[in-house]
């Protein structure tokens, strides 16, 4: 898989830092190639919310270089993850404004029919912002709000974490165990039921 991390401009780094640090560690077991790109404000919030500037094994691209590969449907991309993704950057994609290369390489998704996770970041939601996440679910991206679940009782804030980048990863058809999954709340049946 050919794989496109955005990063933009909205709080939530570290749920990118996770996704990052487990492609760093196991995408290349799972046949994953990696392309990493930050808007400006996304590269300023990193730093606001980790410290220092990420170091990943991977080729990172400026927000203004349009001849990155997957600038390009040619180049044959099979997804994208835009994580955190802000309601602006959400908007600007959902009515095809490129103004950086998050936005364009989004727009190549979107018109080659890939697949395009948008880990939207922002709350309360408008009517504004309930529009554009409509129109990019008509479009064909997906929208996994970074609402973390606590039905499996994180301890850490990294576990917390662990919820949401496990669902990115389940998006993108990677394996992972990040988080436990649910398995119901009544106990599993052992062996046959017998009849009375």
């Amino acid at each position: 898989m050919k794989l496109v991390v955005g990063i933009s401009g909205a709080s939530g780094a570290p749920y990118a830092r996770r996704l990052l640090d487990f492609l760093a560690a196991d995408g290349v077991r799972h046949g994953v190639e990696v392309d990493l790109v930050f808007t400006r404000t996304g590269r300023q919030i990193w730093r606001q919310e980790i410290g220092d500037e990420p170091r990943y094994p991977f080729p990172s691209w400026d927000d203004q270089d349009f001849t990155a590969p997957f600038a390009s449907g040619s180049a044959l991309y099979d997804a994208m993850v835009v994580v955190p993704c802000s309601a602006g950057a959400l908007a600007r994609i959902a009515h095809g404004v490129s103004i950086d290369l998050v936005g364009r390489a989004a727009d190549v998704m979107l018109k080659e029919r890939r697949r395009l996770v948008l880990v939207l970041r922002e709350t309360p939601l408008s009517l504004v912002h309930a529009r554009a996440i409509t129109q990019v679910l008509e479009a064909g991206a997906e929208v996994l709000p970074a609402s973390p679940s606590f039905y499996s009782a994180p301890a850490t804030v990294d576990a917390l974490v662990d919820t949401v980048v496990g669902r990115v990863l389940d998006r993108l058809g990677l394996p992972n165990d990040l988080m436990k999954r649910w398995e119901g709340s009544a106990p599993r049946a052992q062996g046959p039921v017998e009849e009375p």
